[in-house]
C-alpha cells in the first residue's frame, strides 16, 4: 500500500486563513461545531439514513440565494461509496481537523479537510502498484459493464472511533499471475497506514454441494465472481463484509464475512446458497444492519430457496456468529428467481421501537417495486399459499425498486425508478397504504437513496440525489425537502453552472454533516453549504 500524506497540508491551512479571509471565515467557524461523525453507511446500524444532530442546515437557508456548492476535490475513480465524517480529529504536524474519508473504483482512500481549509488531501493510500502488476480489475475481465471502467472499492468502509480505524475492502488483480483478490484493510484515520497487522487477503470454505463445489463437499469463495458492493459493518467487536457477483456471472454465491476489528482474524462465514447457486448480497450498496442486541439483518437476491440452507430473495436474521435464525421469504420466490427480482434489493432498515404489538420492526423492498414492513421477531418465513400476509404491512409501489430507503420523522422515504419520492407514514407500528406525501420531481433510473437531517426535532429535511444522467457523463442533481411534505427547497440545478457537480454516479448517497452535504461523483467530492455573506 503506497500512502501519500499532505506534508505541506498545514502551511497550506495557514496560508488560505490569511489570505482568503471571506472563504475562511464561515469555514472556521463550522469547526468549532458540536461534534459530528457519520461513522457508517446511512449514519448507523439500524440504515435510518438519519442525522439528528444538523444544527445549521434548515429549510429557511437551504435556497438557491443561501446554499450552494463550496468546493471540491479532485478523485482518481467513481466514488460509489457514501462520504463519512469525523469531526476534531487530531493529524499529526496539521492540527485538528473536521475530515471526510471517500474511497475509490481506482483503490485509493482519501482524508480531505471537510471544511476546505486545506486544498489538497491530508492522506491518500493506494492499494495498487502497477509498477509490480497490481492493479483494479478491468470491467471488461468480469464481462459486466454495471462498474466501468475499472473495479477497486465498491462498498462503503466503516470506522471505529475506539479504533481509531477506517476498515475498507479492496479488490485488485495480479497482472502477472492473472490472479483477482480481496483485501480487508484497517486504516489509522489520522495517517492511512495500516493497523492490526494488515491488510488480510479475504478467504472462506463452508460444507456444500452448490454451484463451485469441489466435489468434496466444499464451496470457496471465488474472488474472480465476486463483488464487494454492500457497505461494511461495525457490530460485536466484527467487521462484516458482504457479497454478490458481477451481472450474476460465473458460479457465485452470496457471502458474509466476519473479522474481529482489533486482529483482523476472521472470525465467522456465512454462505447464502451452499448446496444451491446464487444469491448475492449487494442490497443497491446497503450495508447488513444491526439490531441493539448485536443480530445482523440482511436481504439476499435472487437465487436458490429451500428454507434449510439456502435462502435466495429472503431477508434473513443472523445470530452475531452468522448462524441463521430466522428469515421471510415472499410467496413469489420462484417466480422472481426464474426472472431476477431480487428479494432483498434495499437492504433491511430498521426501525427505532414503536409502540403496539410489534415493537421490533424493518422495511425491505423487493426489485418488482413491492415494499414490505416486516416484523424482526418471529420474521414469518415462507408461506407459498400466503401473498405474504406474514408481512405487518405492504405496499405495491408500482415501480422498480433499486434504492435503499430511509426513515426518519415517522415516515419511510422510498425513491424508485422513474418515480417520485415517497414518505409512508407509521404510526404504532403500522404502515399507511398510501403515502402521505411525495416530491414533485421523478427520479429516473435508478431513481434515489435519500438521506435525512434535523436538529434533534426541529428543521426535518430530506435530501436526495438524482443519478440518472450517470451513463452520459451528466451531472449528479442534489436536492433538498422539507421532511414532512416533501415540498422541494433546492437543488443544484437551479443556480446555472454554479452548483454543478460532477458526473453522477449510479446509487450514491449524500452525507449531511455539520452544515455541509457531500456529494461523491465520477471525478470529484462535491460540497454544499451556506455561501458566504
Amino acid at each position: 500500500m503506497n500512502v501519500r500524506v499532505g506534508w505541506s497540508a498545514w502551511l497550506a491551512f495557514i496560508v488560505l486563513t490569511l489570505a482568503a479571509p471571506a472563504h475562511a471565515e464561515p469555514q472556521q467557524a463550522a469547526a468549532t461545531l458540536a461534534p459530528v461523525n457519520v461513522l457508517t453507511f446511512h449514519n448507523d446500524n439500524f440504515r435510518t439514513g438519519l442525522n439528528p444532530q444538523e444544527t445549521i442546515l434548515r429549510a429557511a437557508n437551504v435556497r438557491s440565494t443561501t446554499f450552494g456548492k463550496l468546493f471540491s476535490y479532485a478523485v482518481d475513480g467513481y466514488l460509489y461509496a457514501e462520504p463519512l465524517y469525523v469531526s476534531g480529529l487530531s493529524i499529526p504536524g496539521q492540527g485538528t481537523h473536521n475530515v471526510v474519508y471517500v474511497a475509490s473504483e481506482h483503490d485509493s482512500v482519501y482524508a480531505f479537510d471537510a471544511d476546505g481549509l486545506v486544498p489538497t488531501s491530508i492522506w491518500q493510500a493506494s492499494f495498487i502498484d502497477p509498477a509490480k502488476g497490481i492493479t483494479t480489475v478491468p470491467a471488461t475481465d468480469v464481462q459486466c459493464d454495471l462498474l466501468v471502467p475499472e473495479i477497486g472499492i465498491t462498498g462503503t468502509p466503516v470506522i471505529s472511533l475506539a479504533n481509531q480505524a477506517l476498515y475498507v475492502v479492496s479488490e485488485t488483480k495480479n497482472q502477472n499471475t492473472g490472479a483477482y483478490g480481496f483485501e480487508l484493510h484497517a486504516l489509522d484515520l489520522a495517517t492511512g497506514q495500516e493497523k492490526f497487522g494488515g491488510p488480510v487477503t479475504i478467504t472462506a470454505t463452508v460444507a456444500g454441494t452448490g454451484s463451485g463445489t469441489d466435489g468434496h463437499g466444499d464451496v470457496s469463495f471465488e474472488a474472480e465472481w465476486a463483488l464487494q458492493r454492500p457497505a461494511l459493518l461495525l457490530a460485536n467487536g466484527m467487521v462484516y463484509v458482504a457479497f454478490g457477483s458481477n451481472c450474476d456471472r460465473g458460479p457465485y454465491h452470496g457471502w458474509i464475512l466476519a473479522y474481529d476489528a482489533g486482529t483482523l482474524a476472521q472470525k465467522a462465514v456465512f454462505n447464502s446458497t451452499p448446496n444451491g447457486q446464487e444469491g448475492g448480497i449487494w442490497q443497491s450498496g446497503n450495508g447488513p444492519s444491526a439490531s441493539q442486541s448485536g443480530n445482523i439483518f440482511v436481504g439476499i437476491g435472487n437465487g436458490t430457496f429451500d428454507g434449510k440452507r439456502d435462502y435466495g430473495d429472503s431477508f434473513i436474521r443472523l445470530d452475531p456468529t452468522l448462524n441463521v435464525r430466522d428469515y421471510f421469504t415472499p410467496s413469489a420466490q420462484a417466480e422472481m428467481d426464474l426472472h431476477d427480482l431480487d428479494g432483498g434489493i434495499t437492504g433491511a432498515v430498521l426501525l427505532p421501537n414503536q409502540s403496539g404489538p410489534t415493537p421490533f420492526e424493518l422495511l425491505g423492498g423487493i426489485k418488482s417495486g413491492r415494499f414490505y414492513l416486516l416484523n424482526r421477531s418471529p420474521m414469518g418465513g415462507f408461506c407459498q399459499s400466503c401473498d405474504d400476509s406474514q408481512a405487518i404491512g405492504i405496499v405495491d409501489t408500482g415501480h422498480q425498486i433499486f434504492d435503499v430507503p430511509a426513515f426518519a420523522f415517522g415516515l419511510g422515504y422510498l425513491g424508485g425508478v422513474g418515480a417520485r419520492l415517497r414518505a409512508w407514514r407509521v404510526t404504532n407500528g403500522r404502515m399507511s397504504p398510501s403515502p402521505a406525501a411525495h416530491s414533485t420531481h421523478v427520479f429516473g433510473y435508478p431513481g434515489t437513496s435519500p438521506a435525512a437531517s434535523s436538529d434533534g426535532a426541529s428543521h426535518a429535511m430530506v435530501w436526495a440525489l438524482d443519478v440518472s444522467g450517470y451513463g452520459s457523463g451528466a451531472p449528479a442533481v442534489l436536492h433538498s425537502y422539507g421532511a414532512l411534505t416533501l415540498s422541494e427547497t433546492y437543488n443544484s440545478a437551479q443556480a446555472g453552472s454554479r452548483d454543478t457537480a460532477g458526473p453522477a454516479v449510479k446509487f450514491t448517497v449524500p452525507t449531511v454533516a455539520n452544515g455541509k452535504v457531500y456529494v461523491g461523483t465520477q471525478t470529484e467530492l462535491d460540497v454544499y453549504g451556506l455561501l458566504p455573506p
